[in-house]
């Protein structure tokens, strides 16, 4: 459904502000909250070009919408993610000039980030203000994963969802699938798209087919779609209060299509002279909106124009004693860099994770185990939800009465949804991206999401999700906000025929990531504790699932019981010794111990004494220092494997640090085994070329050993 509101003029507008409910004192207070804006963003700039600050962004232009948008909003009730633009907007749900200021400064008392983020990247939880990134487009599909995480935790509200952008960010993937789940679901998202025209010197044309995003989703259903003239107050107004109660009422998302202005260049990094003409800066300058609506106001016998202008001189005083308070404000400590990089409240790598197995049955498949914890958690949290590609039973729940249900492509997640309900566990499109902003959206408003990605080699396209976005969360926004969720993704080759696609790793460059804890069991007993902790910890998890230790009969194991956890960052000495050390984890672990036997057995042949210790890391970030530093203290030799490839590898950096802090103690190089620096290949005997093997291993030890 589309339409638009047309832009009252001469006496009509007086009337239409009557009609849409805006009284003489509501106009009057847009005013204010409009010019507080624009007077904001020209303290800045002069701050900025003082050399008092470092950065500036202006919203000038966008006011006007932006303040409509706010007033028909309930801050602390709906929820909100706003972009670098929306200024007036923030202010309008309730934060202050001082606030700004101090982000400006980058002053420790920054509410938003405490001075970790630029200026404009706005956050209040009390007010549901999502702290933003300054990455664009990548706030939509969590604004949908909130909304998805309302309509759970309060059924029966009328909450919406509030999420902007410039035109420009429309170009981006992450727009698109959230219209296509917000309209798949029919969410109370309200995307709002304040169109000036330009993402910074690309005009919309080039942007967007037509020029209008607003006419290119006219084919989606179940979204109310409005075009209005966002520099003024009335209709805009309108125009947000109408999108809001389509939301409200449950007929599902709407989308509010703002045509504004940017009277300013994009950023003061940019001049715009130098992409826009005269006559087009001055045909924007006529619909300026503190040029258009002060002259409303003033001929309508609203205020008078000394009055007005003593509001103006007003907030100018105002912003500039905040300023004075900002400027003065102290800067972050260093000391505080590494604070709220994860949760204060819960440690997954203390004692308190560290239970004891209580084994009972038969020995289980990690497919087993998996599944089995899964479902514990889920029935011992309700807030733990399971979604990704095809990890429902059947989407069509009529036909479960008729067919066995898929429960994903390894069947880890098989009867999840028969035993919990489609709102429990249900399929996702075929999106990344969406699967990973959707969990982060959810995870942010109390939920514990549960998310699969199919393959490790498809996780690309959420990789700006969950770099830009997941890792630095909390940190980012100095503790107010987190995502807690666990990511579960089958990784890894061995598979015969796997090949490029399906049997890569690259753990490593998650494992760079700060604020994202990554693990990587090796067997089934450990599969199911470190999932235990990562469900019950308060981090994001990245759970890495190696496809060919699924169903081995040699990691088997017993279930450990529905309280088995183990804690992060404590590695496991699966095999004692004394000549030399191995630190692998994942696949390499059943490798490097038959490497070891093997090893070992010759030395009995030939009445050597020699012994090998294995170690299983279990988590990679965090990892266990002290159990590798004890370990090559005692063998004094020492081999890094894994899967990936060598270069650049995960064992670099553990090779590095012994290096460093180990290097009296050895009594040879350093060595890693690992793949080699290529693609996984289909065939058999190609893939074992690349492939670490059992081989490499027994060759290196034998290396270190002569040495």
């Amino acid at each position: 459904m589309m339409t638009s509101f047309a832009t009252p003029t001469g006496t009509e507008r007086l009337k239409a502000a009557r009609e849409a409910g805006l009284t003489p004192e509501l106009l009057l207070k847009a005013f204010r909250l409009m010019q507080t804006s624009r007077s904001l963003d020209d303290r800045e700039i002069m701050l900025k070009r003082q050399q008092r600050t470092f950065f500036q962004v202006s919203g000038a232009g966008h006011e006007a919408i932006q303040v409509a948008a706010g007033l028909i909003s309930k801050p602390g009730y709906d929820w909100f993610y706003p972009y670098y633009r929306d200024r007036a907007l923030c202010l309008t749900l309730g934060m202050t000039s001082l606030d700004m200021l101090l982000q400006s400064v980058g002053a420790a008392s920054d509410p938003s980030s405490g001075g970790r983020q630029m200026p404009n990247h706005w956050a209040d939880p009390a007010k549901n203000i999502v702290t933003s990134s300054s990455a664009t487009g990548t706030q939509f599909v969590q604004a949908v994963g909130c909304a998805a995480g309302c309509r759970v935790l309060y059924p029966g509200e009328d909450r919406l969802v509030l999420v902007s952008s410039g035109e420009g960010a429309t170009s981006e993937g992450e727009f698109w699938e959230s219209v296509n789940q917000a309209c798949l679901n029919r969410l109370p998202v309200l995307f709002l798209i304040e169109d000036n025209g330009y993402a910074i010197s690309v005009p919309v044309e080039k942007q967007t087919p037509g020029g209008s995003i607003s006419k290119l989703l006219a084919g989606f259903p179940d979204i109310l779609t409005i075009e209005v003239d966002g520099t003024d107050l009335i209709s805009s107004y309108k125009a947000m209060g109408a999108a809001a109660a389509w939301c409200r009422e449950g007929h599902g998302p709407a989308l509010v299509h703002a045509h504004c202005t940017r009277p300013y260049s994009h950023s003061l990094s940019d001049d715009e002279r130098s992409y826009k003409t005269k006559h087009e800066r001055e045909e924007e300058a006529l619909r300026d909106p503190l040029v258009t609506f002060p002259k409303f106001l003033v001929e309508e016998g609203l205020i008078e124009a000394s009055v007005l202008e003593e509001m103006v001189r007003e907030i100018d005083h105002e912003i500039l004693e905040d300023t004075h308070r900002a400027l003065e404000a102290d800067p972050p400590a260093p000391a505080t860099a590494l604070a709220h990089l994860y949760s204060e409240k819960v440690d997954p790598a203390s004692s308190e994770f560290d239970a004891a197995a209580q084994p009972s049955g038969e020995a289980k498949t990690m497919v087993d185990l998996i599944n089995t914890t899964l479902k514990e958690e889920m029935q011992r949290d309700e807030r733990v939800i399971v979604f990704g590609e095809d990890v429902a039973d059947c989407s069509r729940e009529g036909n479960l009465s008729e067919v066995k249900g898929k429960g994903g492509v390894f069947g880890l997640t098989a009867g999840l949804q028969t035993e919990f309900g489609s709102n429990r566990c249900y399929n996702m499109p075929i999106a990344e991206a969406s699967i990973v902003g959707r969990a982060i959206g959810m995870a942010t408003v109390g939920l514990k999401p549960v998310a699969e990605i199919q393959f490790f080699d498809y996780i690309w396209p959420a990789m700006m999700q969950i770099r830009d976005e997941l890792a630095s969360l909390r940190w980012r926004s100095n503790g107010h906000f987190s995502a807690p969720l666990v990511l579960r993704v089958p990784i890894g080759g061995y598979l015969t025929g796997g090949a490029i696609y399906h049997s890569q790793c690259g753990e490593m460059i998650f494992t760079h990531l700060p604020g994202l804890r990554v693990v990587f069991p090796s067997n089934a007993e450990d599969a199911c504790g470190l999932l235990r902790t990562a469900i019950r910890c308060d981090d994001p998890v990245l759970f890495l699932e190696h496809k060919k230790l699924y169903r081995e009969m040699y990691n088997r194991a017993p279930y450990p019981g529905p309280n088995f956890t183990i804690p992060f960052g404590k590695a496991k000495v699966v095999k004692a010794g004394e000549s030399l050390t191995i630190v692998t984890y994942g696949a390499l672990v059943q490798k490097s111990l038959l490497a070891a036997q093997e090893v070992e057995r010759r030395g009995r042949d030939t009445s050597d004494d020699v012994s090998i210790e294995v170690i299983d890391l279990r988590t990679l970030s965090p990892y266990d220092w002290e159990a590798i530093k004890t370990s090559v203290g005692k063998t004094s030799r020492v081999i890094v494997a894994h899967e990936d490839t060598l270069s650049f590898g995960y064992g670099a950096e553990i090779a590095a640090r012994i290096a460093d802090e180990m290097f009296t103690h050895l009594d040879a190089p350093v060595k890693r085994v690992a793949a080699l620096d290529t693609w996984v290949g289909y065939h058999p005997q190609l893939e074992a070329a690349i492939l670490p093997q059992t081989d490499d291993l027994v060759k290196t030890i034998d290396e270190l050993l002569a040495f």
